[in-house]
């Protein structure tokens, strides 16, 4: 009788646990730190300004836009990147890095997501797409872009994000760092304990690749736990057209960027103003 009651509390408590993650697995997946957006030019990036977009459902979003780093070098329109982080971050947190990955010859915006930073509103997979959608918007709209050259870029989360924009609207490049395949895979991953059906999001890389039509370029750290290097190969499997792996030796997850240095950097503004010289 005793072993019945272990059992059957066991159930109940796993029960309550699947529960849970079923809840708030958004939660889990959007952390949405909060911080209020600097000023880009106190942070050293003279060329940028705070910007502000809208939803449909009037949710502000905040944000960044910086112009070409050396607007003499070239005459608009400008190439344009577009810059979607991780689920950990936002732009407080990230703002050195996109100060000095820049490309020189490009303009550059990027927004907290809804709920993120200093934007408003809560962060699901619907209103992160939606907020992607209205920054590509925002970035074709200036009279400085030329919008045959508007390239996306996505970390971790933000791949799934990047290739959002890319599978639906018309964008010369995507660069992925660090992407993944899609939820189910990372549930797999690292919930195994968890049954799939519970499993809502999508946040569907290989999905999305399918539809892009543009160059790929992916950067990948040989040794992330998070989002095994398989999955890197996998998204770029999956690209219909022309795609390239990077990899990145050493690195993990979270830091990529430290331990691409220079040359990560170079790949990027090379991918992104083709032959055009980059210091």
């Amino acid at each position: 009788m005793l072993l019945v009651r272990i059992l059957l509390g066991l159930l109940l408590g796993y029960a309550l646990l699947v529960f849970l993650a079923w809840v708030f697995q958004e939660r889990i997946a959007f952390p949405a730190p909060r911080a209020s957006v600097p000023d880009p030019r106190q942070v050293g990036a003279a060329n940028g300004e705070r910007i502000e977009l809208a939803l449909r459902d009037g949710t502000k979003l905040a944000g960044w836009y910086l112009r070409p780093q050396s607007p003499t070098s070239s005459r608009p329109p400008w190439p344009a990147l577009l810059w979607f982080y991780g689920n950990g971050e936002n732009i407080a947190s990230i703002g050195p890095i996109v100060r000095d990955f820049q490309p020189p010859g490009a303009t550059l915006l990027v927004v907290d997501y809804p709920g993120y930073g200093g934007s408003g509103g809560r962060a699901t997979e619907a209103s992160i797409y939606e907020a992607a959608d209205a920054a590509y918007a925002a970035v074709a709209r200036r009279p400085e872009v030329d919008r045959a050259r508007i390239y996306v870029y996505g970390r971790s989360l933000g791949s799934a994000v990047a290739s959002h924009v890319a599978a639906g609207h018309d964008v010369a490049g995507l660069v992925l760092e660090s992407p993944f395949t899609n939820a189910l895979d990372i549930a797999r991953e690292h919930y195994a304990l968890f049954p799939r059906f519970i499993v809502r999001l999508r946040l569907d890389n290989l999905a999305n690749l399918r539809l892009v039509r543009c160059p790929v370029l992916v950067f990948h750290g040989t040794v992330d736990r998070l989002a095994p290097l398989a999955m890197g190969r996998r998204v770029v499997a999956a690209a219909p057209g022309p795609a390239e792996l990077v990899l990145i030796q050493g690195a993990g997850h979270n830091d990529t960027y430290d331990l691409g240095g220079e040359a990560y950097r170079r790949r990027l503004w090379q991918f992104v103003l083709g032959g055009a010289a980059v210091r």
